[in-house]
């Protein structure tokens, strides 16, 4: 059995927001790949856990998140990526996946150690989830090619901090196991 999971962050979007268009011009490259990956992890039986901001929305559920961004005017962004039957969803209001989230609880329950995360936004949600889960002692890989950003040099700096900081591997997708 893998001790992996894939952590899809914050890609259930509607793009309703001040930095979408710059967001959505580097999300448009790497759904593809995003979308492989994910597709790889549940070939392969690895866990895929989707991590999502509730926008605010404090009575709505995945399948009303899920439902709103498959009718905002990015779809195509959230369509190819959506969460299967498979999936796991995990709700967050804040940056990283882990504030006052029960991911860390699912993540033992489970036996989950290696996390390989993908999404957006890699300067700010995927960078605090990395040194979240490396102070929590898990192992931390980062698509490279499956994350987005807003301002690419604070991207830049996020993956050269997780990887010399947080002793994160920053990795292209198909370099990565998914059944370590």
């Amino acid at each position: 059995m893998s001790s992996t999971a894939l952590l899809v962050i914050d890609m259930i979007n509607t793009y309703e927001h001040q930095d979408a268009e710059t967001l959505t011009a580097s999300v448009r490259p790497v759904v593809p790949t995003m979308r492989a990956l994910i597709e790889r992890a549940r070939a392969e039986q690895t866990p895929v856990i989707y991590v999502n901001d509730n926008f605010g929305r404090w009575r709505s559920h995945h399948d009303e998140l899920l439902a709103a961004a498959l009718r905002g005017p990015h779809a195509d962004l959230v369509e190819p990526i959506r969460p299967d039957d498979t999936s796991m969803f995990v709700v967050k209001a804040r940056h990283s996946v882990f504030y006052q989230t029960p991911l860390e609880y699912l993540l033992q329950q489970e036996g989950l150690r290696h996390l390989v995360l993908c999404g957006q936004v890699t300067e700010q949600c995927i960078l605090y989830s990395a040194l979240d889960a490396h102070i929590r002692r898990f192992q931390v890989t980062v698509a490279e090619d499956a994350v987005a950003h807003i301002h690419p040099d604070l991207a830049d700096a996020a993956l050269r901090m997780m990887e010399r900081n947080m002793g994160a591997d920053v990795l292209p997708s198909d370099r990565i196991d998914l059944r370590a």
